[in-house]
Parts: C-alpha cells; structure tokens; sequence
C-alpha cells in the first residue's frame, strides 16, 4: 500500500482518539461534578474553539478528522485490503463509506467554526432548518429511514460487541511483533473496553431510533450527548456513566494504538 495512504490512515486514527478521548474526559468529570459536561462531537469542537489557540486546533482536528474520512473512502471505493465484493464485503464498504461521510462532515463543521465566529454564523436560521428537519422526519418515508437507520446503528453497536469478544481487532495489529507478553495483553483489555463501551452508545442511540420510527415520534430520537444523560438517569447512573465515558477514553488509546500498531497490506 502506498505509503502516503499509509501516513494519511494514522493521522486519522489519532485525530479520531483525540475526539473519543475529550469526549470521555469531559463526561467521566461530569458524571462525578467535576466540572466538565456530556460531550459529544459537536461538544468536543465547541471546547476545542474555547481553547487558547482554538482556531488552530480546529483546523488541525478538521483536517485530521478529513484524512480518517478520506481512508475510509479509500476502503470503500479501492478496496486495498482486499475486503471483495461478496455480500460481507460490500456491507463493510458501504459501512466505510457512511463512516466517511460522517467523519467529513465533522471535519467541515469543525474548520466553518474557525471562520464562523464559533460556528454562529454555520447556525444561522437553524430554527427553521430543525422544523423542516423534524416535519420530514415525522413524514411516512422519514419514519421508514428513521427505523432504517436506527436498526443499522444498533446492529454496529452489537458488532462492537463480537468485535471485541471475537478478538477481531487483533487481525489489524502487529501484536506479534511485541515481545512483552503483558504490552499484549495491555492492548487487548483496552480494545475490548474501549469497543463495548462504543457498543453501548450505539445500542442506546439504536434503540431510541427505532423507538421513535414504531411510535411516529422523531422527539424520542437521542443524540450522544442525551444518551449519556439516560445513563446517569439510571440506577448507578454517576457509576455507569463514568465507568462508559473511561470505556471510550480506552476506545481513544486503541485508536491511538491503531496509529502505532495497525498493519496495513501491501
């Protein structure tokens, strides 16, 4: 594999760890009122924009996040990896490809708030966009994508589960190479948490989704951030919500690891 494409993969592994990891700081303080707040994507641009030199660590993040959205379609469309065209194939591809789509989106919304005054001017007749939104989301065929897209979520929230049980992820490192049997081991406790902890979320923001589809309510839909406050409205909810927010601080470190270790095919 070429080399640049290589460079191009783990800039975007770290620039995903970095939003998984303010992410799960933010809310691990939260849940135990230590300041901080239940974060998510859009969250973690909002403090990276208050930071000093905050408009050089969105242009930074964005283009990070560009170059993960940019491997993605390159595993969706040139398929280095030999992933094939059989119908487990084409599903992962089209997973790379939505995933891609996601994560370019959030790259320009984090680079528009460097030119937006934090994102104001991107928000500009938002009202009305989130009536349309919302109108379109109650309609017959909103409600069939919502149950569309609510069941696919919940069905990548249970494959974080297989993956990490199923010891999946390990195809992709180089563990081998690692002589200190405890590093191994380090690695593969910190995926498996990190990737429950993602399953959870996902499963969460699913369910809700296809909640919202059979009901014909889009209120019930959940984003990231108010699927942490479901949690902390549970029993033990300061408790499950610290022990998912430190899952998906793992999840930033495998992505991190993911830089470091990954195996790419030639």
């Amino acid at each position: 594999m070429d080399s640049k494409i290589k460079k191009m993969a783990q800039t975007g592994f770290v620039a995903k760890g970095v939003v998984y990891a303010i992410t799960g700081i933010l809310t691990f303080m939260a849940a135990f009122n230590m300041g901080g707040q239940k974060a998510g994507k859009l969250q973690v641009l909002e403090f990276l924009d208050k930071q000093t030199f905050g408009n050089i660590l969105l242009v930074l993040m964005g283009l990070g996040l560009a170059c993960y959205a940019a491997w993605r379609f390159v595993q969706s469309v040139s398929d280095p990896e030999n992933i094939g065209t059989d119908t487990k194939g084409k599903a992962k591809r089209v997973a790379f490809f939505i995933s891609g789509l996601l994560y370019l989106g959030l790259a320009v919304l984090g680079i528009l708030r460097v030119f937006t005054a934090g994102g104001s001017g991107a928000s500009g007749g938002s009202g009305s966009s989130s009536a349309e939104n919302s109108s379109f989301l109650a309609s017959e065929t909103g409600l069939i994508l919502l149950g569309i897209g609510g069941a696919a979520i919940a069905i990548a929230g249970i494959f974080q589960f297989v993956k990490a049980y199923k010891n999946d992820y390990t195809k992709k490192f180089g563990l081998s190479s690692l002589s200190d049997e405890k590093k191994r081991e380090s690695i593969k406790k910190t995926a498996k948490f990190g990737l429950s902890a993602r399953g959870v979320i996902f499963l969460i923001i699913g369910y809700f989704a296809l909640q919202a589809s059979l009901s014909s309510d889009p209120s019930e839909i959940k984003t990231t951030t108010e699927a942490f406050s479901f949690i902390q409205d549970s029993s033990y909810g300061a408790w499950l919500l610290g022990l998912v927010a430190a899952g998906l601080i793992a999840y930033a470190i495998y992505m991190f690891l993911m830089a470091k270790y990954r195996k790419f095919k030639d």
